[in-house]
């Protein structure tokens, strides 16, 4: 018999390019999919509802029963579904009741049902776990601290689930840690959260199409017995890799370039984009799932094509302009029209420092004396070009060891890294699994694996829960000071207090 793959999020950007593969291999497995009931949904789905070997439940991830019955028949879950950025920073307790709450259904589901060691579970992370990697820490790894930017609702509520799905109990688990999905969706997205990417940022993005294909090949090679069992119970970046690596201003420079716009100083303020407190890095080490998984086609010209042709009929119309004496000015003076108007909504910049938002301001560029300190034209603005200078970051143990031979000495020092303490008094050697009592540096004792601390970078979820307490976690805590010191002052020690944590969302 074939084995039933069960994926949500089919409607989403990744979960439907995958669909949009996987239904040309359903001779290798049936697919099952679990598929919010909505009317645009229901429209989407239409032409491949009927496909033999296809079927699809109506329901909702918070609806228990009939996440129950998907659950009930599937061999394997590859769970895409979430509520996304920029929506859920507008709704931070819905972001977290989806993507907290619907992942924690599914896993208890499989539990219930006595299917803990059969069940294989895919969970889809992201990236803006791991949060602010500006210049000179942009390159970044799997182990490295979990840092979710402050106000990032998205990250705090997969970061959490994250934590659910490591420690969970399942035999077969991975999570794969998204990153900017380029392509039509994301070119025509027009929120404020364009002017959270710093000009100095960096992605390694990967494509939506290449995104289905990763999934596809996973089910695919899984279903044929060629998936190495070494894949199963470990944390992964999904990365496009070298031809996906940007930095945000140079992919300004193309896309408006393509527009015959030149002088960006028509169009980008240094004054109305973050300097800071976004998301990003490049990886060191999403090779390892393109060795697994083998999907990546795709560079980022896929998605300067996706913009431009999103453009429809504007684009030849802003070549001609562009080109007349006075054009490139006339053509940057319309399109800062429509910018500000978004800057100035409730999550846009302009709106942050015209209004005086104290803790937005504080975040995104460290205070309003160091606003007031940026150039007013981006040709002043300082631009980083070091990118491929690696700042390698200490983990707090010795990673040349194999995991089999790591023990209780060594979660001792990497607890102490951490400003904590280990507080168990054995640990069985090469045991990635079993929860230890540790202690932070504000003195929360809390249970974790060594997995999830060594390999995923959390630590103490009473900390990460309550609050954004950054700048005084780095004061005694080694491991975290290096994504933070870099960045900020030592007097940057303000609180961010979270509206909503995992708990609000407990069954």
């Amino acid at each position: 018999m074939k084995p039933t793959v069960l994926m949500t999020g089919a409607s989403g950007t990744m979960g439907f390019e995958s669909l949009k593969k996987m239904v040309n291999h359903l001779d290798s497995y049936d697919l099952l999919l679990l598929v919010r009931n909505s009317e645009k949904n229901h429209k989407l789905l239409s032409p491949y509802l009927g496909t033999p070997g296809l079927r699809v439940i109506w329901g909702d991830l918070s609806d228990k029963d009939t996440v129950k019955l998907a659950v009930s028949t599937a061999d394997l879950v590859l769970h895409i579904a979430a509520f996304v950025s920029p929506k859920a920073d507008y709704y931070p307790k819905k972001a977290m009741e989806v993507n907290y709450g619907g992942t924690k259904h599914l896993i208890d589901a499989i539990k219930e049902q006595g299917r803990a060691d059969k069940v294989k579970f895919v969970y889809i992370g992201t990236v803006a776990e791991t949060g602010d990697r500006m210049p000179p820490i942009h390159w970044g790894r799997v182990g490295d601290p979990i840092k979710p930017s402050m106000f990032d609702y998205y990250a705090v509520s997969k970061v959490a689930a994250e934590r659910y799905v490591i420690e969970s109990g399942l035999k077969y688990w991975v999570s794969l840690r998204q990153t900017g999905i380029i392509g039509p969706a994301m070119s025509a997205i027009r929120d404020p959260i364009m002017f959270h990417n710093c000009f100095n940022n960096v992605l390694e993005y990967v494509s939506d199409r290449d995104s289905g294909t990763a999934m596809e090949h996973l089910a695919r090679y899984d279903a044929e017995g060629t998936l190495d069992s070494s894949f199963w119970g470990h944390i992964y970046n999904i990365g496009g890799g070298a031809p996906c690596r940007t930095d945000t201003y140079s992919m300004f420079e193309i896309l408006y370039g393509a527009l015959g716009i030149t002088k960006l100083q028509y169009i980008l303020k240094p004054k109305e984009q973050a300097t800071r407190n976004f998301h990003g890095q490049y990886y060191l080490d999403s090779d390892k799932l393109e060795n697994y998984l083998h999907f990546r086609s795709d560079s980022m010209q896929y998605y300067y094509d996706s913009y431009l042709k999103g453009l429809g009929a504007a684009l030849p119309a802003a070549k001609i302009i562009t080109k007349f004496p006075g054009g490139q000015k006339l053509m940057g003076a319309a399109m800062k029209k429509t910018f500000d108007k978004l800057g100035r909504m409730d999550h846009g910049t302009i709106h942050f420092i015209e209004d005086n938002v104290e803790d937005h301001i504080d975040a995104y560029w460290g205070s309003r004396k160091a606003w007031e300190s940026l150039p007013e034209d981006i040709r002043s603005f300082p631009r980083f070009t070091d990118w491929d200078k690696v700042v390698l970051l200490d983990h707090g143990y010795d990673e040349t060891k194999p995991e089999s031979e790591l023990g209780h000495e060594d979660m001792k020092k990497a607890a102490e890294f951490r400003g904590g303490e280990l507080l168990s008094d054995t640990m069985a050697k090469g045991d990635w699994t079993t929860k230890l009592t540790f202690r932070c540096q504000f003195g929360h004792e809390f249970q974790a694996s060594p997995r999830l601390i060594l390999e995923g970078g959390h630590w103490c979820p009473e900390c990460e829960r309550r609050s954004w307490n950054y700048g005084k976690r780095a004061k005694g805590d080694p491991f975290f000071a290096q994504v933070w010191d870099p960045l900020h002052a030592p007097d940057e020690l303000r609180v961010y207090p979270k509206e909503v944590t995992e708990l609000d969302v407990q069954d």
